[in-house]
């Protein structure tokens, strides 16, 4: 049986630099996944957006580095 496969949707206006190192450390894949829209003046618009996908423990991992990459993009002067 394989293992089961889980999405993480990339915040949009990640940086592309964070992005690449997820690629390149981690064992993920990058793919589209349509998604409901529901804030601003979107009432269940559907987006296409991206997102890593990998088995859970590898996604776990990924979602750690990302808000941590994040929170040092945010802070930077």
């Amino acid at each position: 049986m394989e293992e089961e496969t889980y999405d993480m949707i990339i915040p949009p206006g990640t940086p592309r630099t964070i992005i690449a190192e997820v690629i390149r450390q981690y064992d993920v894949e990058i793919v589209q996944r349509p998604q409901r829209m529901y804030f601003a003046n979107m009432s269940g618009d559907s987006r296409e957006l991206l997102a890593f996908r990998g088995k859970k423990e590898e996604i776990e991992k990924v979602n750690a580095f990302v808000l941590q990459k994040l929170q040092e993009f945010i802070e930077e002067d």
